[in-house]
């Protein structure tokens, strides 16, 4: 075996503990050694329909076990699985499918309606396999995927004639906040790696060395296996890579039984399948989850609570102090990190020891650069560029000129360097301000939204903010807040003006106010700013 690779490891728990549960999602319930059974149908069906090394397989999946099912048949044979944002219209699907040349196609019946104006298109494509579900019918152009998982080949596990190497991809398409979904390429050996490499960091685990030396700790009476609650979006990296981490140490994943957020049905399955770890996006799950504790306290026995873990946004001080008022055991582990760069910064909090919000310490393999490859110095005030070293994917899959945009050669090493700015601060954490791409210019001065975001959000009766730059003929751009504010809260701009002037600098508080109903977040807790900023000039009578 040429570096780690995920399918060996998942099939020795299998092996191990073939009756302990792989996934759960409401009354559904696989085992390790039925997921094990069915990922090896899975890769016999698309290698008998043509699939040859490293093809492309794009899971267009809602939550659920058919998600890891796909992927784990991906790394059975030797293909490389593809993540699909399920909120992307017919022109989206598309460019992401065509991009990432996908061959198969795994996908929930009532996408059909999605695939079928450009299916004929997809000319790469050489199978389509449909998940059955209430009110949509298996399409006469796909393959029923309970059909196809139900039938055991005779050989197992099932391997392509080339067999598994470290070098086997996972393309993980990452959005962002502007542009075409860009597809990451991950080395399976440099994925374990930085995920723990069969360890959890959060839970004290340390690596592993082999894969015997895995089972062993599996097998041993002291062994804590994890029972996580997936509740982030599988198709996006945060949810992903929780969940793999679980399945690499042994545990299990369970994911939510409905497809919308619901708070009360999440703190209901965390109590029922007594959950060790719960996995969120910061504002968009804890806000909803804390207001469900408050509503209801003493609802829920959650003592068995370990640990819960977010990344791919920040979240408020408040936020994790009233959660874990609800679960004093507990740690909150928060990552700073993107797609494309793992481990970027970290925070711990636990009851008494809230971590400040945007407050991260750097990660062992991270440091800070000036725009010209300058090492920024603790303390000094100067803003940079936050950037990793270490496991690292290979570069976004056909774009070299992003690629070399994104990773580059510094201090003798290669980074990963996906856009955040920070300042150091002198006992070496993270003041991060935001991404340069979404900067605001106003009379020459640069502001991060994110950083006038946190401070909004700080004020009793705001929700959630957005901060955009709107025109300004005398400074260019001034500072527009968008806020979602608490029900029945009347706020006006002079209150939050005030609000962030008693926090930042005067020129980073908002000239405008725009209320909304709602920011509508993505599942992951992105905002789409373009989508913002157009909603915020078209309620000041400004052109778009």
């Amino acid at each position: 075996m040429a570096g780690w690779t995920i399918a060996p490891i998942w099939e020795a728990v299998a092996k191990a503990q073939p009756e302990t549960s792989a996934l759960v999602q409401g009354s559904r319930e696989i085992s390790w050694g039925q997921f094990d059974a069915r990922a090896d149908a899975l890769a016999a069906h698309l290698l008998a329909r043509g699939l040859t090394h490293q093809a492309k397989v794009a899971a267009y999946l809602f939550n659920g076990p058919e998600f890891l099912e796909t992927y784990y048949a991906a790394f059975k044979a030797g293909f490389a699985p593809v993540n699909t944002n399920y909120r992307y219209g017919p022109e989206e699907v598309f460019y992401l499918f065509d991009n990432a040349d996908a061959e198969a196609v795994v996908f929930h019946a009532g996408f059909a309606e999605v695939l079928e104006p450009i299916r004929a298109r997809l000319t790469k494509v050489k199978v389509w396999i449909a998940v059955a579900e209430p009110g949509h019918s298996i399409p006469d152009w796909a393959d029923d995927y309970d059909a196809v998982v139900a039938k055991a080949p005779k050989v197992r596990p099932v391997r392509g004639a080339w067999g598994l190497s470290g070098d086997d991809l996972l393309l993980l398409y990452t959005g962002g906040t502007t542009g075409m979904p860009k597809g990451v390429m991950w080395r399976q050996d440099d994925l374990f790696q930085v995920l723990g490499a069969g360890g959890n960091a959060t839970l004290g685990i340390p690596p592993v060395a082999s894969i015997a030396e895995l089972i062993e700790r599996i097998a041993g009476p002291e062994h804590l296996r994890p029972i996580t609650v997936a509740a982030a979006p599988l198709m996006h990296g945060t949810g992903q890579f929780s969940a793999f981490i679980s399945l690499n140490i042994g545990g299990t994943v369970c994911t939510l039984p409905s497809r919308r957020f619901d708070a009360v049905e999440l703190w209901n399955e965390v109590e029922r399948l007594r959950a060790t770890n719960v996995v969120i996006v910061a504002l968009a799950f804890s806000t909803p989850m804390l207001e469900a504790l408050d509503a209801n306290p003493g609802r829920w026995d959650l003592a068995c609570v370990r640990a819960m873990s977010s990344s791919g946004s920040m979240w408020s001080q408040e936020n994790k102090r009233g959660l874990l008022g609800h679960m004093p055991q507990a740690l909150i582990a928060d990552s700073f990190g993107s797609s494309e760069a793992v481990g970027l910064g970290a925070s711990a909090s636990a009851a008494g020891m809230e971590a400040p919000t945007a407050a991260f310490m750097l990660g062992p393999n991270t440091a800070v650069f000036s725009e010209d490859g300058r090492r920024i110095e603790p303390g000094s005030g100067e803003r940079g560029l936050v950037a990793v070293s270490g496991f690292l994917p290979q570069g976004y899959y056909k774009d070299p000129e992003k690629t070399a945009k994104t990773f580059k050669v510094m201090d003798g090493q290669r980074w990963s360097v996906p856009g955040d700015w920070a300042e150091v601060n002198a006992d070496g954490s993270l003041k991060l301000l935001g991404r340069g791409s979404v900067c605001i210019n106003t009379g020459g001065e640069k502001v991060f939204p994110e950083e006038v975001e946190e401070a909004l959000k700080t004020h009793a009766h705001v929700r959630d903010a957005v901060v955009v730059g709107v025109p300004d003929p005398r400074f260019g751009e001034r500072i527009c807040a968008v806020v979602e504010p608490e029900a029945g809260a009347d706020l006006g701009l002079a209150e939050l003006s005030a609000h962030v002037r008693a926090q930042l600098a005067g020129y980073k508080a908002p000239r405008e106010l725009v209320m909304v109903d709602t920011i509508g977040r993505a599942p992951n807790g992105k905002v789409d700013y373009k989508a913002i900023k157009d909603r915020a000039l078209a309620a000041l009578g400004q052109p778009a």
